[in-house]
């Protein structure tokens, strides 16, 4: 497999670990349903603790699913999926493209 995709592989990881978390699967089912929310709005919807809420968002901003807004003294959330499935849509190109199987016998 060339090394562009390899390195798009590579990027893809952080968005790969949000996807892989039930938790983290309702938050994002959460902010799809209700756009930006708080963290005690999010805490109240799928029953974790507040450190446990800010834990998986804080992944989530690092692979940068979800954004953050600052608003008076409350941080709201809100899915920001476009960078992340733009990547993914390249790994899929990129795979189809590079991966012996997929090709025509």
């Amino acid at each position: 497999m060339p090394q562009q995709t390899m390195r798009l592989l590579k990027n893809c990881i952080p968005v790969f670990t949000v996807l892989t978390d039930e938790n983290r699967h309702k938050i994002l089912y959460l902010l799809l349903e209700n756009g930006k929310m708080n963290v005690n709005e999010i805490t109240d919807k799928i029953h974790l603790s507040r450190p446990a809420v800010s834990h998986h968002l804080k992944i989530m901003l690092q692979a940068q699913t979800v954004s953050v807004e600052q608003i008076g003294k409350e941080r709201f959330y809100s899915i920001a999926m476009r960078e992340a499935t733009e990547q993914l849509k390249q790994v899929v190109a990129l795979m189809e493209q590079h991966c012996p199987s997929n090709r025509s016998s």
